[in-house]
């Protein structure tokens, strides 16, 4: 396992323009320019228009997703993009809003979903139109990783065209707070072990080891230390059922789960992981567990970032790739299906592709694209995903249904409220699991 170093550049413009193709990040296209979930879009009578629901509503991510509009608005000149974007809580709030309108018939023409189980559950329900035939035609059948097809597919149908890829098992550091601490400039620990001595440096400083956020970030935490626990086999088996989930090792891993919280900041409760991040930017933390896409956090910083930013796999998880795949679906009874689909055909294309996961800090789900336009990070992430052990993230959608995640997340919240134990967590992890 070996520590990467990347360098923030400066203006976010100059890393899109120079990574995505030529593309820069404004949004100068009248038909793209005000049109937000807050703002209303006068068209003409005679354009038609697509609304896309996210939650990629704010800070890098917004501005990732723009790279993506960009591409969109060049392809589709004569179609009017409507931004249905909610922000907050790694997406919870959008699918609390889009669950209720789905329910009361006004879905929007596409909204992005997590492939997995989190896709399963709409198609459980009947919402999605199945998208077999328009793979086809953008010849995705052949380009796409089997590993990726099968998490926007159920029962072998296609209902989502991914956009990209994501790894969520990264920890990120900050070398000056390293420094300051007398530890090698490093994110790379083998084991748990290893990292806890590192941690502990850091506070006898003062300053924050471990930089932390709400509830969802915690969840997200404690997959990492399941999964350096129980290998990806005997993690995978969390969700198949063949890991038992009150066993000895799942026992071990919440002990560690619990050391690591003494390690992070009080006001975890009140923070996203933009702003975990930002303590790790500002040298107020020294190291965050979270997915790549913090990579484009560091690199909207620019001269405030620190002069290099240090990242490799979480600890105790080397070999692993705890995937994350974004896509976007047709949803049924969309009011624009024509204009969803051209929405759907600019996410498959190279140029959404490799706009949207350089800006995004993620990689292509295409696996006929070059790595030569990709960034530095993006690069290294691709060879790992072709070469490593692919498992599925519980926070984010993947490992299972949105109703056992609802209660893995209230269970991990009332533990680190300090409202229950170990022993208790354990038992509502293995109730939400079974």
């Amino acid at each position: 396992m070996q520590t990467r170093r990347t360098t923030p550049t400066a203006p976010r413009a100059r890393l899109v323009g120079r990574a995505a193709l030529g593309l820069t990040l404004a949004l100068t296209t009248a038909g793209v320019a005000g049109c937000t979930a807050q703002e209303p879009v006068t068209t003409p009578a005679s354009a038609e228009q697509v609304e896309v629901f996210t939650w990629w509503a704010s800070g890098s991510e917004k501005l990732a997703f723009d790279s993506l509009v960009e591409v969109f608005v060049e392809q589709n000149p004569g179609t009017v993009f409507v931004d249905g974007g909610i922000a907050g809580g790694a997406g919870s709030t959008a699918k609390t809003l889009l669950a209720s309108r789905l329910a009361d018939g006004d879905p929007p023409d596409t909204f992005q979903v997590h492939g997995g189980a989190e896709l399963a559950d709409y198609v459980a329900d009947g919402r999605l139109r199945d998208l077999d035939d328009l793979v086809v035609d953008l010849g995705l059948d052949r380009t796409l990783p089997a590993s990726v097809r099968d998490m926007v597919s159920v029962d072998g149908t296609v209902y989502a065209i991914p956009s990209n890829v994501h790894r969520a098992n990264v920890l990120w550091a900050n070398p000056d707070v390293l420094a300051a601490a007398g530890l090698e400039a490093t994110a790379s620990f083998a084991t748990l072990d290893d990292w806890f001595v590192a941690l502990d440096a850091v506070r006898a400083t003062g300053r924050t080891p471990l930089a932390l956020g709400s509830t969802w970030t915690q969840v997200h935490l404690l997959e990492q230390v399941l999964l350096a626990h129980l290998g990806p086999q005997g993690y995978a088996g969390l969700w198949d059922g063949t890991t038992d989930v009150a066993g000895a090792e799942v026992t071990a891993a919440l002990a560690d789960f619990e050391r690591l919280l003494g390690y992070t900041n009080a006001d975890r409760d009140s923070m996203d992981w933009q702003d975990a991040t930002q303590d790790v930017i500002d040298g107020d933390a020294a190291f965050v567990v979270m997915g790549d896409w913090a990579l484009e956090a560091f690199e909207e910083a620019g001269d405030t970032a620190p002069t290099e930013v240090l990242w490799a796999t979480a600890p105790g998880t080397d070999g692993v790739f705890d995937v994350v795949v974004d896509a976007f679906a047709l949803p049924a009874g969309a009011p624009n299906p024509d204009a969803a689909t051209r929405w759907l055909r600019a996410v498959a294309s190279a140029d959404g592709q490799t706009a949207f996961s350089n800006a995004k800090g993620a990689i292509p789900a295409r696996s006929d694209l070059g790595t030569a336009q990709l960034g530095t990070y993006q690069r290294a992430a691709t060879t790992a995903f072709r070469a490593d052990t692919v498992v599925p993230s519980l926070t984010h959608g993947a490992a299972v249904s949105t109703g056992a995640l609802d209660a893995v997340t209230a269970a991990v919240g009332r533990f680190t409220s300090g409202a229950t134990t170990t022993t208790t967590l354990q038992a509502e992890l293995a109730l939400a699991l079974r």
